[in-house]
């Protein structure tokens, strides 16, 4: 019998709070932090400025696990401004948000690109959680299954099976990132079952059986456990709800 996937809240507080405003965040999330059981875990993802801050807050924890919100593609070099895998890794960070869809449109982030900064993680020992979508004008082409797909093949099919275990891939609708829409949970079933399927036909059942699938996309405390209660959600990349700590702390409650 498989074990359990691992079932993860993740928030990304993307370029939102200042220092005070964080320490006012956690106070209210780590107060009495809700205890975890063993297949569940919590990743706060914070702009690089407050890594260190959230660290030391949370580095005690069981469960919770802190995450860089990019990282470059390269390993070293004259990248003004820019921030490596490796200099994450010397700060103990042990997971980074690779591809997220305000990258892929603001950055104009390649799949290529996508697929070196997946490698620069894993080289230093960062899991990597892999953010793949489509845009409103996709899904109502109805060719959003095959554009996702397409995603998945370009920035990971170059891994080993092993490699891709150690990976989370989050599935976010960019029509649904902070519009206030949200997949049902029926369209978030039938595309997180399509990437496993995806996933099935080049690395087998075993491995693609193993590898969490969270939803973005306007995940709130009143959608999140019809949403997390799908058997192919594993959890959420949790955009605004995470910066309201009451919103936050249902939202892990809902794990499966």
């Amino acid at each position: 019998m498989m074990t359990m996937r691992k079932q993860i809240a993740a928030a990304n507080w993307k370029m939102n709070l200042t220092q005070p405003e964080v320490k006012a965040l956690l106070d209210q999330l780590l107060t009495e932090p809700i205890s975890l059981q063993s297949h569940e875990e919590v990743v706060l993802a914070v702009p690089f400025l407050y890594l260190e801050q959230v660290r030391q807050r949370i580095e005690s924890l069981n469960g919770y696990r802190l995450a860089a919100q990019n990282c470059h593609q390269k390993t070293a070099g004259a990248f003004t401004g820019e921030v490596s895998a490796a200099m994450l890794a010397s700060m103990g960070i042990k997971d980074c948000v690779i591809g997220h869809s305000e990258r892929r449109e603001y950055q104009a982030e390649s799949d290529a690109q996508l697929a070196e900064k997946v490698d620069r993680c894993l080289e230093v020992g960062i899991r990597p959680i892999f953010c793949c979508g489509e845009s409103l004008s996709v899904r109502e082409s109805g060719k959003q299954n095959e554009f996702v797909g397409a995603q998945v093949r370009a920035g990971l099919f170059h891994l080993s099976a092993e490699s891709i275990s150690g990976i989370v891939i989050a599935y976010e609708p960019i029509w649904a990132i902070g519009t206030g829409k949200t997949a049902s949970s029926a369209q978030a079933q039938e595309m997180h079952a399509a990437i496993r399927a995806v996933l099935t036909a080049h690395y087998g059942k075993e491995v693609a059986e193993q590898i969490p699938i969270l939803y973005g996309g306007s995940v709130k405390a009143s959608n999140a456990a019809e949403l997390f209660g799908c058997t192919d959600v594993d959890g959420g990349l949790v955009g605004g709800a995470s910066l309201n700590a009451t919103e936050f702390r249902q939202i892990i409650a809902a794990l499966k």
